[in-house]
């Protein structure tokens, strides 16, 4: 049996490499969102008063 391909199969260093230095970028600047902040807004999902989406420094 063959396995099918996935778009996970091929690595794409240079494309990996730009992301990381996004992501360092962000994290230089002060771009985040706080584990909590995620977890507030993803428990109000489905309930009466969802939460909006996090900002950055929260």
């Amino acid at each position: 049996m063959t396995r099918e391909r996935s778009l996970f199969d091929e690595r794409d260093p240079a494309a990996e490499a730009a992301a990381d230095a996004r992501a360092e970028a962000d994290v230089r600047a002060g771009r985040l969102v706080g584990h909590d902040a995620v977890k507030r807004w993803i428990a109000s999902w489905g309930t009466e008063a969802p939460l909006p989406r996090p900002k950055a420094g929260e």
